[in-house]
């Protein structure tokens, strides 16, 4: 369960390198000489990436909260590899359909890393 555990966090912090990182620099590679400034000023993104942007502030909000409950869960010996695996999967799904612009899939998928994570929580009670 743990080295699950371990894995399933290694593998949310790429997802969040991706969300973060790695999609907003390729989307906005056209705005390279910007990126590499001290970017002051405004500068012109596609619709997708502002998606992105916004799903990554999203993920920005639930991550913390999904790292503390797998760690615990690690300390506390409780297996939530399976709720953990769930989470990562709505998650990529939800930063997909986000960048896509699919509106009420995407809300269900936020709502089912919602649900993984309650459910997380109150395995400890």
């Amino acid at each position: 369960m743990e080295l699950i555990m371990q894995t399933l966090i290694l593998l949310s912090l790429l997802l969040a390198l991706l969300h973060i990182w790695l999609l907003p620099m390729i989307l906005n590679a056209k705005n390279m000489e910007y990126l590499l400034s001290n970017r002051d000023g405004a500068v012109e993104e596609s619709a997708m990436s502002r998606r992105v942007r916004r799903a990554s502030t999203n993920f920005k909000e639930s991550f913390p909260v999904f790292l503390a409950l797998c760690l615990l869960s690690i300390i506390v010996e409780v297996d939530n590899s399976s709720l953990a695996m769930y989470w990562l999967i709505f998650r990529a799904l939800y930063l997909i359909s986000y960048a896509a612009g699919i509106i009420y899939l995407r809300t269900l998928l936020w709502f089912g890393s919602l649900v993984c994570l309650i459910m997380m929580a109150v395995s400890f009670v």
